[in-house]
């Protein structure tokens, strides 16, 4: 594996905060109707398999993910999607709901399906009122680049290219989320369209609205349009780094523990991530309250642990923010959600195991982020469906590769880590990073809400047209 690689996996590894791709797992009973003489459509927002520009459409950010839907509906506007499902019930398929395409298992698109592609409705406006009015497909690079001008922010991830509404209604996090909560927490309203062609506003309907704030990517309905409040956006940006190169499972378990201890005590302002990348670690320090609180100390601390310290000076938000925005263009790789911790110790001992897999497979990231201050406000979990407020840290695992052929031994690795997770009682996983095999995912990624969300899903979508792998049945 090239340097080149590693440098543009922690990257990548950082990008993914906050973090839907295609599905390579058929639904096998849709799967016969993907041919082009079984669908007939005169309306030209809809591209049938087989069409000019189909094949261009069809798959996201995935390259490990190769899925062939029987259509894809451009739809720019809440008319186009009405218009979409219609086509879709006409012809008895089921829908999948695209906005950016970064699911990291494709849920975004299954075989046999009417994918409803948000990309195309992406605009992003500051209201008089100070907040903001979003398509789903709004990327995130976009997002920043129309409020920070007005000095506007709303607790968004750092991937340039991830589209706001996958993100925003599976929860969302970021830099700025111990400060003002999850991207769902800054959800207002949204326009959602349910599977009998209905228009619903989320601000009128408090149990859809709940619903949306975690649990929106499990397949409740269609968000057209998001509202948000934005908050004031501090005005500059501080990150520092540090470094340990060539680990064994024994020193970074060692390391480990102490960030754990450093990242609980950190002020609101400031975000931490542990990234293992193989043998090598990065720790990513960030602050934008100018150093409030016991920051220096915190800086101190990790500067004597990592071998590689190098500390920033405070820069522009906007300037700032890009060199987190990871790469555009699709890649091979296999993420997941790696569990929830409260602390170290809920993972100490699976720890010898799983640290000695990571550092002896490159191509291999076991990354830890900080979740924690102002995201466990109660008002937060009230409001909301997202059930894991409880949890201080949100752990990814990740994997990437450049040839197919690599595929097989990263995979395998891949689940003897996430074996020894769950045989040491890890359970709690983040739905925004799904995994296929993840046991028991409903109480996994939306524990004792799962049935709440059943029935706004029995409300908007009885028939569970709109439909994925993971998504919420009825």
């Amino acid at each position: 594996m090239s340097e080149n690689i590693s440098r543009k996996q922690f990257l990548l590894s950082l990008a993914a905060l906050g973090l839907g791709v295609s599905n390579a797992k058929s639904l096998s009973k849709f799967a016969d109707r993907i041919s082009e003489k079984n669908i007939v459509s005169s309306d030209p927002l809809i591209i049938k398999y087989g069409e000019a520009g189909y094949d261009s459409l069809r798959n996201g950010f995935n390259k490990r993910i190769d899925c062939k839907p029987s259509a894809i509906a451009l739809c720019k506007n809440t008319d186009d999607v009405v218009t979409a499902i219609k086509y879709a019930r006409d012809n008895s398929l089921p829908i999948s709901v695209r906005s950016g395409g970064h699911s990291f298992e494709g849920y975004s698109s299954n075989y046999g399906s009417v994918v409803i592609d948000l990309s195309g409705n992406n605009s992003a406006v500051l209201q008089k009122d100070g907040s903001l009015i979003a398509g789903p497909g709004c990327r995130l690079s976009k997002l920043y680049d129309t409020l920070l001008p007005h000095g506007r922010i709303i607790p968004a991830g750092s991937c340039g290219s991830v589209g706001l509404g996958g993100l925003a209604l599976g929860g969302g996090y970021g830099f700025f989320s111990r400060k003002f909560g999850l991207t769902c927490d800054s959800l207002m309203d949204a326009t959602v369209v349910d599977t009998q062609g209905n228009i619903h506003a989320a601000k009128d309907d408090a149990e859809l609205l709940w619903a949306l704030r975690g649990g929106g990517t499990g397949g409740l309905g269609i968000a057209t349009s998001l509202t948000f409040e934005t908050h004031l956006a501090p005005s500059n940006f501080t990150s520092h780094h540090f470094k340990t190169r060539n680990l064994n499972a024994e020193k970074a378990q060692e390391i480990l523990e102490a960030w754990f201890e450093i990242a609980a005590s950190l002020p609101v302002g400031c975000f931490s991530a542990f990234v293992l990348n193989g043998k090598t670690l990065n720790i990513l320090l960030t602050d934008f309250e100018n150093g409030k609180g016991d920051v220096a100390n915190s800086v101190n601390a990790l500067g004597k642990i990592m071998t590689e310290s190098h500390s920033g000076k405070p820069a522009g938000l906007a300037k700032a923010l890009k060199q987190y925005y990871g790469r555009s263009s699709p890649l091979y790789f296999k993420n997941s959600s790696a569990g929830l911790y409260k602390g170290f110790a809920d993972i100490k001992d699976a720890m010898p195991e799983v640290l000695g897999i990571v550092v002896s497979t490159p191509g291999m990231i076991y990354q830890i982020n900080t979740l924690g201050g102002n995201i466990s406000t109660p008002k937060f979990e009230q409001g909301s469906s997202f059930p894991h407020r409880s949890f201080s840290f949100l752990s990814e695992l990740q994997t990437y590769w450049e040839s197919p052929s690599q595929e097989a031994h990263l995979l395998k690795r891949f689940d003897e880590v996430q074996n020894v997770f769950y045989s040491h009682g890890i359970r709690a996983q983040y739905s925004n990073y799904p995994s296929a095999e993840f046991k028991d995912w409903q109480t996994a990624y939306y524990g004792a809400n799962y049935s709440r969300l059943q029935s706004v899903k029995k409300r908007l979508d009885p028939d569970n047209i709109l439909t994925h792998p993971q998504s919420i049945k009825v």
